[in-house]
């Protein structure tokens, strides 16, 4: 269940692998090395602001339709989103639902689609670099394969653009216990539950750990300069 609210809150809401990029004219590139063209029948478009709504409602209501995201056409879910992840690289709840069908097949490479899932991920950096919030997915998504580092490069990284985002700070609290620094992963938390982020299973994960201590408790400790007892 708190996975899957986590899922659903990251919906509301990357470094570049491989070679250089020669620019296009308009700064995003034509081709990323090793995952195809980015030019596109239909568009590509930028999901943060297509040249009309209906560009995006036309994809929407013909591909990425509610059985899609949710994964419920099983047969039709792959080339839907490739299309969808074609015309928008940067989508961002369909780069999630591409995430959540990695995890349901285990597996990168899902056929009725072009590339394998990270493809997608390094098209929509290189589409546009400065959408943040793909960078939060590409840190979800490294975490989802088991790479926690590579998750605190892509989140630490956000961090610095988007200090005032909870789920920045929540996701880089889970990629840290993955990689056992609790101290970094409590400051984290601190700062996600300051920022209100609502799920609770960051503190649940340090209090089962022995790891939380209310924000009062560590400014006492700092300024005592003595560590409370366990």
């Amino acid at each position: 269940m708190e996975s899957s609210m986590r899922m659903a809150a990251l919906c509301t809401m990357v470094v570049l692998l491989g070679g250089a990029i020669a620019p296009s004219a308009h700064g995003a590139p034509e081709i990323v090395p090793g995952c195809g063209s980015l030019t596109n029948a239909y568009g590509p478009y930028d999901y943060r602001a297509p040249p009309s709504p209906s560009n995006l409602l036309l994809v929407e209501k013909h591909h990425f339709t509610p059985d899609i995201e949710f994964l419920r056409n099983k047969a039709g879910v792959a080339p839907a989103l490739d299309y969808t992840l074609r015309a928008f690289p940067n989508h961002h709840r369909a780069l999630m639902s591409l995430i959540n069908l990695v995890v349901r097949e285990k597996k990168e490479q899902i056929y009725g689609m072009t590339w394998p899932i990270e493809c997608y991920l390094r098209r929509a950096r290189a589409w546009r670099p400065d959408d943040t919030m793909v960078q939060v997915i590409y840190g979800l998504f490294y975490m989802k394969m088991n790479k926690p580092q590579q998750a605190i490069e892509q989140l630490e990284e956000v961090k610095a653009v988007r200090g005032d985002d909870p789920n920045v700070y929540y996701n880089l609290g889970l990629a840290y216990i993955q990689v056992g620094n609790y101290d970094k992963a409590l400051e984290n938390a601190h700062r996600a539950y300051a920022l209100h982020y609502p799920l609770p299973g960051l503190r649940n994960m340090l209090v089962k750990a022995g790891k939380w201590r209310d924000p009062d408790t560590v400014k006492s400790t700092a300024a005592s300069g003595v560590e409370p007892k366990q």
